[in-house]
Formats: C-alpha cells, sequence, structure tokens
C-alpha cells in the first residue's frame, strides 16, 4: 500500500482551500506601502510609499494566552483574531508608532477550513481596525503536536515612526495620566479566569449575571485597538508616553516607560467593567492580584504634560475613546 502525507494527518488540499478563502480578506486590508498577494515565499512591502521623511522600523509580536481554550470551547472563532492583532499593533503604539503590516502564524493538529476562515476573517478585521496591511502568514498542521481540535495563533507586526517622535520621552512629576478604557479582559490573565471558574464549577455556557450573554461569550469580547485614536493623540505632539496594559496589568506596564525618578499615583476610582468584579467576588482575589493580572478597565494609559492634559483628552474623546483621569506621577 503506497503511503501519503494526508493518511499521515496533513491535508495539502485544505491548505490550499484555506489560501483561496482568505485572499480577500486579506485584498480587503491594503494600504499605501502594499506591494504582494498572498502566496510567495515573502511578503513585499514599499516604506518609501508611507510618506516618512527619516523613518525607524518598530516591531512586536504576541499571542493571545489562554483565550484561545475560551474560545475553543464556546466554539466561537471569529473575534479571536481581533485579540491577535491589538496586542501587537497596541504594543506598537508605546514607541509612537503607526502599524504598517501583520503576519500571522496558525497552527493545528488537523486544519479544520470553517474554523480557521473564522480565525483569520477576525485577523482581517484587526487589521482593518488599525490601518495596517495582512501580507502574509503561515498555516501549520502538525498531528501529534495538538490536540484534535485545538490551535495555536501567534502574530507579528511592523510600523514606522520618525526618528524625533519615538516614544517614550522624558517624564516628570506632576504629569497627568489618562486612562483609556478597556473592552474587558482583553487577553491577559485568562489562566486566573478559568482557575476562578473551574474553582467554582461555572461554565461558559453560564449565563453572565443579568446580561444576555454567557460568561464565555463575555470573556470573549475583542481586545480594543487604540490605533486610530491615539495617532492622533500623538499628531498634537503632547504625548509623552504610552503604556499597553497587558500582562501585569497597571502595577509592572507603566513603569516600563517612565523616566528615573518618578513614578506613578494611581486612584483605581474608574468604574470597572463587570467582569473583573465578578471575578473579584467569586475568585476572593485580593485588590493587588487583580492590579498585577488584569488591566482592571483601563486598556492603554497616555502620560501628558498637566497643562496639555484637556487638549489630548479631547482630541481622544473625538475619536471614539473613554477617557479618565487615573491619577499622576510623583
Amino acid at each position: 500500500m503506497s503511503l501519503n502525507y494526508k493518511q499521515a494527518g496533513v491535508d495539502i488540499d485544505a491548505g490550499n482551500e484555506l489560501v483561496n478563502r482568505i485572499k480577500p480578506f486579506a485584498k480587503a486590508t491594503q494600504r499605501l506601502g502594499t506591494a504582494s498577494d498572498l502566496g510567495g515565499f515573502g511578503a513585499l512591502f514599499d516604506l518609501k510609499k508611507c510618506n516618512f521623511k527619516d523613518p525607524v522600523l518598530v516591531s512586536s509580536t504576541d499571542g493571545v494566552g489562554t483565550k484561545l481554550k475560551v474560545a475553543i470551547e464556546v466554539n466561537k472563532h471569529d473575534t479571536i483574531g481581533i485579540d491577535l492583532v491589538a496586542m501587537s499593533v497596541n504594543d506598537l503604539l508605546a514607541q509612537g508608532a503607526e502599524p504598517l503590516f501583520f503576519l500571522d502564524y496558525f497552527a493545528c493538529s488537523k486544519l479544520e477550513v470553517n474554523q480557521a476562515t473564522d480565525v483569520i476573517k477576525g485577523i482581517a478585521n484587526g487589521c482593518k481596525l488599525a490601518g495596517c496591511a495582512l501580507i502574509g502568514g503561515e498555516t501549520a498542521e502538525m498531528p501529534g503536536m495538538y490536540q484534535n481540535g485545538d490551535y495555536d495563533l501567534a502574530g507579528f507586526a511592523v510600523g514606522a515612526v520618525e526618528r524625533d517622535a519615538i516614544l517614550p520621552q522624558e517624564t516628570m512629576a506632576g504629569d497627568i495620566l489618562l486612562g483609556l478604557k478597556s473592552s474587558g479582559l482583553h487577553s491577559n490573565g485568562y489562566s486566573l479566569a478559568r482557575f476562578i471558574l473551574e474553582k467554582n464549577n461555572i461554565k461558559f455556557s453560564d449565563k453572565f449575571l443579568d446580561s444576555e450573554n454567557s460568561v464565555g461569550e463575555t470573556l470573549l469580547v475583542p481586545t480594543k485597538i487604540y490605533v486610530k485614536s491615539c495617532l492622533e493623540a500623538i499628531k498634537t505632539k503632547k504625548v509623552k508616553a504610552l503604556a499597553h496594559i497587558t500582562g501585569g496589568g497597571l502595577t509592572e506596564n507603566l513603569p516600563r516607560v517612565l523616566s528615573n525618578g518618578v513614578k506613578p499615583k494611581i486612584s483605581y476610582d474608574w468604574q470597572m467593567p463587570e467582569i473583573f468584579s465578578y471575578l473579584q467576588k467569586v475568585g476572593n482575589v485580593a485588590d493587588e492580584e487583580m492590579r498585577r493580572t488584569f488591566n482592571c478597565g483601563i486598556g492603554m494609559v497616555i502620560v501628558v504634560d498637566k497643562n496639555n492634559a484637556n487638549e489630548v483628552r479631547a482630541v481622544l474623546e473625538q475619536n471614539g475613546e473613554e477617557v479618565v483621569v487615573i491619577g499622576e506621577l510623583v
């Protein structure tokens, strides 16, 4: 009997079908600088067409952690790609960079074309929200590496910033901290969230409080992409620093962008999305643990001089953000 790759668990035809399905999604993300279609050995991008004068490239790579486990168990795959894009492009903002292009890596045991199509459609939607092009990626079938139905995601984003506009800049005592509201957990702290639910015998299919959504659907609300609003704020030249609040929460992420000799004094008096108070109450989680595990309702922090705070806040609000003053530097 003649053996073949498909019998070993890898279906090349399914992979080709997926590429054909996702080409329209990728095409819909094209922007200035896009110079190639899906299918080549490498993806081209023409930086010269983007009208930078003295650009520095900025790159970021990330995944979505165990939020994937929630998507797989709930069998909802059309928004997890937004999370993947958000985690990298929001990081680029901390250097003042405009996202240019994105590549994804999708790995699974057996390629389920419908499932993978949903995932990559979400990635394309995230790229459109971020104004960057989905110019390439990799799909890998690896039987034996993953359980049936499982998959893994990684993303890679490249942006550019003018050399004289790289963030962070010098921060000092008295600077104001503007917090941009998050949409929920975003993509961090899911191992603790899942542990809390498991310990209390709460299923993803259970109703979440008085809402129409299940617990699983509430956990899958996609990460907010702050690119368009923050780039408008950066254009004012009044932004000193940005911090993307991911793993480590406000406790550990904000100090990464501050100058020596100053530290944040945070009020923690804003209204958090219900999912945070729910997890804290059910899991009996201490405030300190919440603040260094979750974003606690603030997905991005912008540091500005106190004299410029109202101007920058107005720009952010005009671009759809819910902004709260969360404290100052001391």
